[in-house]
């Protein structure tokens, strides 16, 4: 676990201002690469947006919606020059065109295999649902571009705390022999703030880094 010092210095991060920059929906519109760059992925409907907003205590910095597919850009976020925070498009499920799905679909690969300055996928699993196929196909590919991962389970306020613990051991053995895998799983709920300080700590690390 996180020294006070470390939780500290997560908290202070994500105080900060946190402003939204761009939305990318072409690799050759992407920002310069700066500063360390953390994504959020998951399957559509997983609660990215709400993560991002509960992370930075600002609730309409990312835009939260019921409807599945509602993230159809590659939307960046500076957090005080320090960080910036990556909104990918849900996938496994929108309400669009199959050629949109296919066109998110291969921006978001060509992303995460080719930036440099991306530290760490937090790769979003919905409590009461676990890993499915879709989030194994990411993971298969972070692991083949080495880019680090790290599994985040949303929305645990909606399942119990036994069911939690399992689902929690379950996955770790799932992930155990991932080589781009971050090895702690982190449980989290935007509704109730559960788990948010913890994740902050793990994400500020990755500036010292």
């Amino acid at each position: 676990m996180f020294s006070p010092a470390e939780m500290e210095a997560g908290r202070h991060l994500f105080a900060q201002a946190c402003t939204f920059m761009l939305g990318v929906v072409k690799l050759d519109t992407l920002p310069d690469e700066g500063p360390v760059e953390v994504a959020f992925a998951g399957r559509s409907n997983v609660g990215k947006s709400t993560l991002l907003n509960a992370l930075t205590n600002q609730k309409g910095l990312a835009r939260a919606s019921n409807t599945p597919g509602r993230t159809r850009e590659i939307n960046f976020f500076d957090l005080a020059g320090a960080m910036r925070l990556v909104d990918l498009p849900g996938y496994g499920y929108a309400r669009a065109s199959r050629k949109d799905v296919d066109a998110w679909t291969k921006l978001t690969r060509d992303f995460l295999r080719g930036r440099s300055v991306l530290r760490r996928t937090c790769i979003l699993v919905d409590s009461r649902h676990g890993l499915k196929s879709s989030d194994i196909d990411v993971m298969a590919l972070l692991d083949e571009a080495a880019v680090n991962y790290q599994i985040v389970l949303t929305k645990t306020d909606k399942i119990k705390p036994t069911a939690l613990d399992a689902l929690i051991v379950e996955t770790q053995q799932k992930i155990q022999r991932r080589p781009a895998a971050h090895p702690f799983i982190r449980a989290t709920s935007s509704e109730t703030g559960f788990g948010i300080e913890v994740l902050r700590a793990d994400l500020a690390n990755l500036t010292e880094q």
